[in-house]
């Protein structure tokens, strides 16, 4: 990738919701334990942000030390925060790697979320461009039409990753019929290998042509080290490999966010200059450009959204 074509989309700017999770990310390993601030939304909207798009994160954020951790850090990258009541307190999730094979487990206050929608957050939904909904809980049927009945006009701007984690499901059957019904009115929806197996226990192929059967406008799904592919409803499907990088892989963590966070960022910037993208080669780009992103975030501990070496922040 030219570093041209990394400067023109940095400098995207624009005004975009995003709507789900935000926790603290403990890890455990024999060498000790370590906490980061985290959530996939979280990470998308932090990622947006350093990729120069103005961002407002609607999440559950508790009035407590951990909640304190993560007001700090949205402040850090200018994240605008709209924290909802979160009784239980911030959500945690513990990742305990000290016996070799990861166990995952999450705190009352990550299996209970619920996001209230009020006028705050109508007010910032209805002033987006672009609204992206990730870890959101679909098993919830409540939850899906109170936040989604604030959504108008879903098709021109929303964008959804389900991003289901087997310790937070209440019922995986009520969780897809939920997704389904949002994606098929969804602007663009992304999915991932683990989405595909845990929610369907099918390929990742078959989980993309359901969705576009079932009327979804553009499915990005992403295959970890396999790359990505956009296919939309007009026919077009492209593919990018993941970026080839001489620095080591480091962690995994926050690849999938970042693959979002570039895509919407790349959305802002295409409706800047008067419209989505269309062709297979503006796909292509959109693509391109993500899989770099992905690739170096990748290169760094945690999940933090990371430039490719050849870009720069926006001052």
């Amino acid at each position: 990738m030219s570093n041209e074509k990394v400067h023109a989309m940095v400098d995207a700017t624009g005004s975009v919701v995003v709507i789900g999770d935000a926790l603290i990310d403990e890890f455990r390993t024999p060498e000790g334990s370590e906490d980061f601030v985290g959530g996939a939304a979280l990470n998308v909207a932090v990622g947006l942000a350093r990729l120069g798009v103005a961002t407002t994160l609607v999440a559950m954020v508790g009035d407590d030390a951990d909640g304190e951790k993560i007001r700090a850090f949205l402040g850090d990258y200018g994240v605008e925060l709209i924290a909802t009541p979160s009784p239980r307190g911030t959500a945690r999730a513990i990742s305990d790697r000290t016996d070799g094979e990861p166990r995952y487990s999450f705190n009352e206050a990550s299996v209970e979320r619920f996001i209230e929608v009020d006028d705050r957050v109508r007010h910032a939904i209805d002033a987006a461009p672009f609204v992206v909904v990730s870890c959101l809980r679909f098993d919830s049927a409540e939850q899906v039409e109170l936040l989604f009945s604030a959504v108008s006009d879903p098709q021109t701007r929303l964008l959804i990753d389900p991003n289901p984690r087997e310790g937070m499901l209440h019922s995986a059957h009520d969780f897809v019929a939920n997704f389904e019904r949002v994606a098929s009115t969804a602007l663009l929806v992304k999915v991932g290998d683990e989405d595909a197996a845990l929610l369907y226990n099918a390929s990742l192929p078959m989980l993309t042509e359901g969705l576009m059967a079932t009327g979804s406008q553009t499915v990005l799904s992403t295959a970890g080290r396999d790359g990505a592919s956009i296919a939309t409803a007009s026919g077009i499907l492209v593919h990018q490999p993941i970026t080839l990088m001489s620095e080591p892989v480091v962690d995994t963590m926050g690849a999938g966010d970042s693959t979002l966070a570039s895509v919407a960022a790349s959305l802002v910037e295409a409706r800047e200059r008067g419209g989505l993208p269309e062709t297979v080669d503006e796909w292509q780009a959109v693509l391109e450009r993500a899989m770099a992103v992905a690739a170096a975030t990748c290169r760094t501990k945690g999940a933090l959204l990371q430039l490719p070496p050849s870009a720069t922040l926006p001052v």
